[in-house]
């Protein structure tokens, strides 16, 4: 009984010491809230997420390799489990992104109507700010905090863009950045166009979602039966699945497994849907401290 559990508690106490290490590593290096860059503390986010799911990987494959002693099917297990989000998570991004959408074009239509009272840029933003939806309000909240320390418009519109991350937001910033630094009539003209624009590519987004959600989930059907009936095969008709336990029998598992890994990746694939590319796009800028400590 020893030397059956010996292999599973040497991989546990293994994962257990190197996610420790990590943790450890991510405890000591506490810098100054100043000189971290937002996107440093996102990479740390990122970070955590991806070592909890890394963790719950490595587990999986323990109990894997605990209950069917193959090698080859516990990797692939534990491979799939940790890294679940890049391999199935692009449902719910673009779900996120459509609810991004919307906001944008109802924050835009409001833009629109409030310039309309001979309110400049500077007043309508934060005026409009107030009413937007959740999904863009901490972007303008941001923007609107720019804007009351006296930051010039088109550089805090630029970093406005950088917060949303979206192609769709780009337009319109470059539109109202332009309008900012020539100060030209025609802005509410621009955002009317912009608001049309913007519910079009939505309707859009929702009627491709819609036909790629029946993709989805005949994927997910087909995934989860294969995976029930295989389960099911080796925890209660062990006899059957007996030739998967020798050298060469992993060697085909390994086959089987990559060729039924590549068709679903490939189905993913076709139920995606390819994000465009950001066109405005600004190097971060720096913080104060950094920019005191370039001084200095």
């Amino acid at each position: 009984m020893i030397e059956q559990l010996r292999l599973p508690l040497a991989v546990t106490a293994g994962a257990i010491a190197g996610i420790g290490l990590a943790m450890l590593v991510l405890r000591v290096d506490r810098r100054p809230a100043k000189v971290r860059s937002d996107r440093v503390v996102r990479a740390l986010a990122f970070g955590s997420r991806n070592a909890r799911q890394a963790l719950l990987g490595v587990l999986a494959g323990v109990v894997v390799l605990a209950v069917t002693r193959w090698v080859v099917l516990a990797v692939v297990v534990g491979a799939v489990i940790a890294f679940w989000n890049r391999l199935f998570g692009g449902a719910r991004a673009e779900r996120q992104a459509i609810v991004r959408a919307e906001g944008l074009a109802a924050w835009i239509e409001s833009l629109r109507d409030t310039i309309a009272g001979a309110v400049g840029l500077e007043q309508a933003i934060p005026a409009t700010a107030v009413n937007a939806a959740p999904s863009i309000r901490p972007a303008l909240n941001l923007l609107v905090d720019r804007l009351r320390v006296r930051e010039p418009l088109p550089d805090a519109l630029l970093k406005f863009a950088h917060d949303l991350g979206d192609a769709s937001a780009d337009l319109v910033v470059a539109a109202l950045v332009l309008n900012a630094r020539l100060r030209g009539p025609g802005l509410r003209d621009v955002l009317t166009a912009l608001a049309d624009s913007a519910r079009d590519e939505l309707d859009v987004r929702r009627r491709v979602e819609s036909s790629r959600r029946s993709t989805r989930r005949s994927v997910q059907i087909v995934v989860g039966v294969i995976v029930c009936v295989a389960g099911g095969l080796v925890i209660f008709n062990r006899s059957y699945v007996e030739p998967y336990g020798n050298v060469t029998g992993q060697l085909v598992l390994a086959l089987v497994l990559v060729l039924f890994g590549g068709s679903v990746l490939w189905l993913r694939r076709l139920a995606g849907v390819a994000e465009p590319q950001r066109f405005l796009v600004v190097s971060e800028p720096a913080r104060d401290g950094e920019k005191d400590g370039a001084r200095r």
